[in-house]
């Protein structure tokens, strides 16, 4: 039963992945592809790992990849808002912005 829902979970994480490459490709500014690359990436990205952890029995692997997670969300939120930030700074426009 559990590498059934591991299995259900890493595919989530992979198709949560995919759609955030789809949705870099193919949205028009910058800031609307910070969405995708930002929050979609630290989602998918744990959902993998989560599914790993589930896979493996509790042991040192499990506890390393936990402490992965924790560290995937906080410096997947910082990169995003300093990305973020430097464009405005800079004065990037979004497509539907007026001069």
């Amino acid at each position: 039963m559990m590498e059934y829902l591991s299995m259900i979970i890493l595919g989530l994480g992979i198709f949560l992945i995919i759609t955030s490459v789809v949705g870099v490709i193919r949205f028009p500014d910058f800031y609307t592809k910070l969405y995708p690359a930002g929050i979609t990436d630290s989602l998918g990205a744990s959902l993998i790992l989560i599914g790993l952890a589930m896979r493996s029995e509790f042991s040192i692997f499990t506890i390393k990849i936990l402490l992965l997670i924790c560290l995937l969300w906080v410096t997947g939120t910082t990169a995003s808002y300093a990305l973020a930030r430097s464009a405005y700074y800079k004065d990037k426009k979004g497509k539907g912005d007026v001069e």
